[in-house]
């Protein structure tokens, strides 16, 4: 079987344009919750929102281009080029031939932006104002679709829709092609752009959200007091590289990308199973299909969305998993800080726990100051950590009852860089921490 390597990365987030500006952002503990601007909020119970800051399309996609682009598939193209950038492989060179290069990317829910301001026009205008680019904005896939043209990657391309494990899903399959021949190069990742008045009008319908009006009040993943996750959005792109191929021309190799497991609960539409028993099983799917036991993992990235069931379910199913080796390792909600970015939540995490493998730094679960007595793991509270950490798990679960569990092993070699620029650790950051603290919606 193929080794799978990692050997770029991008993102677009609310903490940060770019692998080292995100990075730093989370090992000192910002947040990119703000007050949400970019609706008219009268009238929403939901005021609070993590919204990309300082994006400009023009700066990684022709212009022209993007005015024929949704916002999602923005985001997406653009994690895209830094990523190829970074792997040395958007630079006009035919290093790996077009037709072994594929794409799988992903979103939960496409186009919202322009389906809405689509549909206002058909209501108040009539049909013959209605966009000729309205079905391919809109279309969940067309980030693939766009990604596969710029890099003229003639691979398989696929687009995988399973709400917020979307993009984990992607992540799992490029590593699928890549291991069985298919493809030498896969850029895989997400996108979502739902700071929408549909979107942010049904997630707080529904109770998904949090009601807080002050944005340093939530998320509290894991926190006695969490009430809800909060809506983000942007983009993360990973490029996937068979170790053979990615050695022999030469490239930086971030972490190795050792397995991933995938289960169903088949128990309800918005709701964990109980005892988060399908979150178990996929984790532990993981370590199988990673060839590695518990005792391996020496950190989680949770899905710690901030709502009260998904919180706890997932704590339930650690133990359930690691309880059997006598120790849960350290684990952290990087969605305190980025709020929950959807179908891109699974690939921006994976992009982190690549990240945390490469510094030896675990970042925090911010807002975790009045713990859960229910959700009693080390949930590296408020600072990040020093670590030297072999194997990093990412878990995504989604509504439908998906879940995707995702596993990193470091790499041979040092990491890409450690100064200022560089998505390395922070002066300060990580070697001031402390010791950690050892109707139901996802």
């Amino acid at each position: 079987m193929r080794t799978v390597v990692v050997t770029g990365m991008g993102a677009v987030t609310p903490v940060g344009i770019g692998v080292a500006q995100m990075w730093d952002s989370l090992v000192n503990g910002r947040s990119g919750v703000r007050a949400l601007s970019r609706l008219d909020t009268a009238g929403l119970q939901v005021k609070i929102a993590a919204q990309v800051e300082g994006f400009d399309a023009g700066v990684y996609i022709d212009r022209r281009d993007a005015k024929r682009m949704d916002r999602f598939t923005q985001y997406a193209v653009s994690a895209a080029r830094m990523a190829m950038d970074d792997a040395g492989l958007s630079n006009g060179r035919e290093i790996v031939a077009p037709e072994r290069v594929g794409v799988c990317f992903s979103a939960g829910l496409g186009g919202l932006e322009t389906f809405e301001e689509q549909h206002s026009r058909l209501l108040e205008r009539g049909p013959e104002w209605v966009s000729p680019y309205l079905i391919p904005m809109l279309i969940p896939n067309i980030a693939a679709g766009h990604i596969a043209i710029v890099f003229n990657a003639q691979g398989p391309s696929t687009c995988v829709s399973t709400a917020c494990a979307a993009s984990a899903h992607a992540v799992a399959d490029g590593l699928r092609l890549i291991r069985e021949g298919a493809a030498d190069v896969v850029i895989v990742g997400g996108a979502e752009a739902p700071i929408t008045p549909t979107a942010v009008a049904g997630f707080a319908k529904m109770q998904a959200l949090s009601p807080a009006q002050d944005p340093a009040a939530a998320p509290r993943p894991f926190d006695a007091r969490r009430d809800g996750f909060v809506i983000g959005e942007g983009a993360a792109a990973l490029v996937l590289e068979a170790e053979e191929v990615a050695r022999a021309r030469g490239a930086h190799i971030w972490a190795v990308f050792a397995g991933y497991g995938a289960t169903t609960d088949a128990h309800h539409i918005t709701a964990p199973a109980p005892g988060g028993v399908g979150a178990a099983r996929s984790m532990a799917a993981a370590l199988r299909n990673a060839g590695l036991s518990p005792a391996d993992i020496d950190y989680v990235n949770a899905h710690g969305t901030g709502t009260p069931y998904n919180d706890l379910a997932e704590t339930l199913a650690l133990h359930t998993v690691f309880d059997s080796v006598g120790h849960v390792p350290a684990v952290s909600s990087t969605k305190s800080m980025t709020g929950h970015m959807l179908g891109a939540a699974g690939a921006m995490e994976a992009v982190v726990s690549v990240c945390a493998l490469a510094y030896g730094v675990i970042p925090p679960t911010i807002g975790l100051e009045q713990p859960d007595p229910e959700c009693d793991l080390d949930y590296v509270p408020l600072q990040a950590r020093s670590a030297k950490l072999r194997a990093v798990l990412s878990n995504s679960f989604g509504f439908g009852g998906h879940n995707c569990s995702l596993v990193f092993t470091a790499a041979q070699g040092a990491a890409k860089g450690s100064g200022s620029g560089e998505p390395g650790r922070p002066a300060g950051s990580a070697e001031q921490a402390g010791a950690g603290q050892g109707e139901g919606c996802r």
